[in-house]
């Protein structure tokens, strides 16, 4: 709980953004909102979508890395219209979605592993290096485990629509025993104690705040192509406190930039990156028999028996 307010408005925001990285954001919003509490409750993305589908009077405000999911979400009814806000029309999705950062994927890997030796800027970089040395590498990669992770089935479906390589990238990992997490936090954690010398996918502003001042890990943006998804914001529909959570909505897309360790959007880094867009595109994978297709092609590729 931020500033438990004794009589005020208790916005209760739902999200899959770590508290540390998302505090200053909110502690700004309070400073001009002194009246307001805010109760914030973080969990996966998958999870997130379900409870808010099960009982979305729970909450005023959702926020989410997974932006097919919530552009589901939206579609389905969830949002509630909001007219006049600030940010691009490219940053919005029938005034009802509003992304407020721009946060890439990517190759996290712990520089003792690759001491002596070339580290990879490319997919392919990363395939050579872990054919060549395949026992340094066995139970040392790691990525997301797509059936349970919304962002980490965003990001695995992106990646394959970009390149083949996605897949050849699957199936040489999955050949050295990978290992599978909910999430960026927890591959961070490995990767910092050594557990695992690669990791796939991490969400970049994950990285970025945990390897700042150590020499342990080195994060990766590939050069090959880059995978650039958008945090975004709703206020639910039915929310008790309509007012106020528009605002904060509002507070996210223009105080953002000052307030947040996260790398927030502009027109410019929108044009030069292949950022994942607000566009119908972005459900076609939630069909549920395409959905069903593509995680056997990759249990195949990962869990080799």
């Amino acid at each position: 709980m931020f500033n438990a307010a004794a009589d005020g408005p208790r916005l209760r925001i739902i999200s899959s953004t770590d508290t540390a990285l998302f505090a200053p954001l909110i502690e700004g919003f309070l400073t001009q909102n002194p009246d307001v509490s805010v109760e914030y409750l973080v969990t996966g993305t998958a999870d997130l979508n379900a409870r808010v589908r099960s009982a979305p009077e729970a909450f005023d405000v959702v926020i989410s890395s997974a932006m097919d999911l919530q552009l589901k979400l939206a579609n389905d009814g969830f949002a509630m219209p909001l007219k006049d806000m600030p940010g691009a029309e490219w940053a919005q999705w029938h005034d009802s979605l509003f992304a407020f950062t721009q946060e890439p994927a990517a190759i996290v890997i712990n520089r003792a592993a690759f001491a002596g030796y070339p580290v990879p800027q490319t997919r392919q970089e990363l395939i050579e290096a872990l054919r060549a040395r395949p026992e340094a590498f066995r139970g040392k990669v790691g990525t997301y485990d797509i059936r349970q992770s919304g962002l980490g089935y965003l990001f695995a479906t992106q990646d394959a629509r970009a390149s083949e390589t996605f897949w050849r990238l699957m199936e040489v990992m999955g050949g050295l025993d990978l290992r599978l997490y909910c999430c960026s936090g927890d591959m961070i954690d490995d990767l910092t104690s050594g557990s695992i010398a690669v990791a796939y996918n991490v969400l970049g502003s994950y990285a970025t705040a945990r390897v700042d001042g150590k020499e342990v890990l080195e994060v990766i943006l590939p050069s090959d192509f880059q995978t650039t998804m958008m945090r975004t914001a709703m206020v639910v529909k039915n929310t008790q406190y309509p007012a106020v959570a528009e605002a904060f909505v509002r507070h996210l897309i223009v105080a953002g930039p000052e307030l947040a360790p996260l790398p927030l959007l502009t027109s410019q880094q929108a044009q030069e990156s292949a950022v994942i867009t607000l566009e119908p595109a972005l459900l076609t994978y939630l069909d549920t028999l395409k959905r069903r297709k593509f995680l056997t092609a990759w249990e195949d590729a990962v869990i080799q028996k």
